[in-house]
């Protein structure tokens, strides 16, 4: 993969561009980590019905859960996911591919749920959450599991760096820069990461990825089975291929359409 390192100052010239990534930088961790323990404790949490599409609200910072795939599809599934897991961005292809698969049928719900060890894992997640308040939330959210080796284990400046560029790449220049490192460190998503990670919680996500479908746990990793309208649906994914997957996600699709007009 390409590596975005060009110059910095071909997509901003200013000084303000300029103090704003250092500042960024500098502050980033402290900050937004603090925010988001902070908020954290001001949401009940049992007042959401965690699988549904929750919208925007002042609970998480006026910003709804993120779909792939259509809103409308019949079939929910909903990850729990970390932008520095690996296990996440391998399953990243194979989400992608399933949703593609089956035409409509079935979309993915995420929400982030980062892993204490991962050290760009919050800034990944606030990223994210930034490129989607300009509407690039996908397009960014595949960027970062398709690059995770370049940023992973970067230091502050190099990861905002590495961030701004692959910002400027999916949106092919037309986004808003500034806007985008503003947004990074801001309440609003620090407000949205810490609800996701609540949702979370109450459900006892211990590790990532994670897929539900109607309250039930894909252990994809491992074998595992679910019981959906009746019909058991079992898997061995101890060698996981996007296949396996696939298949996966159609049989869930088929029990939970086959009673449907």
């Amino acid at each position: 993969m390409k590596k975005f390192l060009g110059v910095l100052a071909d997509h901003s010239s200013t000084i303000l561009g300029t103090v704003a990534v250092l500042v960024i930088a500098s502050l980033f961790i402290g900050m937004v980590t603090t925010m988001i323990n902070g908020n954290a404790n001001k949401v009940r949490f049992e007042d959401y019905d965690l699988y549904s599409i929750i919208a925007p609200s002042e609970a998480n910072g006026n910003i709804g859960d993120h779909v792939k795939g259509s809103a409308d599809a019949p079939v929910l599934v909903f990850e729990y996911a970390d932008y520095q897991c690996p296990g996440c961005a391998s399953m990243n292809t194979k989400v992608n591919k399933a949703i593609e698969a089956l035409g409509g049928k079935l979309a993915v719900v995420y929400r982030s749920f980062l892993l204490s060890y991962h050290q760009n894992g919050t800034a990944a997640a606030s990223a994210a959450e930034a490129a989607g308040l300009q509407g690039y939330w996908k397009q960014y959210a595949d960027a970062l599991f398709s690059y995770q080796s370049e940023w992973e284990y970067l230091s502050a400046s190099e990861r905002t760096n590495y961030f701004k560029e692959y910002f400027i790449e999916v949106t092919n220049g037309k986004g808003n820069v500034e806007k985008f490192l503003s947004d990074m460190a801001s309440n609003e998503v620090s407000k949205k990461i810490s609800f996701d990670m609540g949702l979370g919680r109450r459900i006892d996500v211990s590790g990532t990825p994670a897929f539900y479908v109607d309250g039930q746990l894909i252990s994809w990793g491992g074998a595992g089975s679910l019981t959906i309208n009746g019909e058991v649906i079992s898997w061995d994914s101890s060698r996981g291929s996007e296949s396996d997957f696939v298949q996966l996600m159609t049989d869930i699709v088929n029990a939970k359409l086959k009673n449907s007009k």
